[in-house]
């Protein structure tokens, strides 16, 4: 793992203000967390739990990179199909926690 991508995931997981490179996380209060990449949200956490997509793009390495940072997520890709935690996934939105 990068260490962009382990410092956002530390930042996003404990719900501090992060920004390097193409990479932010935005800590709007403790319990409401986004993180970006490239500007487009691709994970999110609210009271509700926590969320993740592709962030409507095709995913891309960095977009796995990313989200395989996080608690509870493994991305993979086998003959252009995507999988989450073993599960064929569209990239739509997902909750992944509580």
């Amino acid at each position: 793992m990068r260490k962009i991508t382990a410092d956002a995931c530390e930042a996003f997981e404990n719900a501090w203000n992060f920004k390097k490179s193409n990479t932010e996380v935005i800590r709007y209060n403790p319990l409401n967390v986004e993180m970006k990449l490239f500007g487009n949200l691709i994970a999110y956490s609210d009271p509700t739990g926590t969320y993740i997509s592709n962030g409507g793009v095709p995913m891309t390495n960095t977009t796995k990179e990313r989200l395989n940072g996080l608690t509870g997520v493994n991305i993979y890709q086998t003959n252009f199909q995507v999988f989450l935690n073993n599960e064929a996934w569209n990239g739509d939105w997902i909750k992944i926690a509580d």
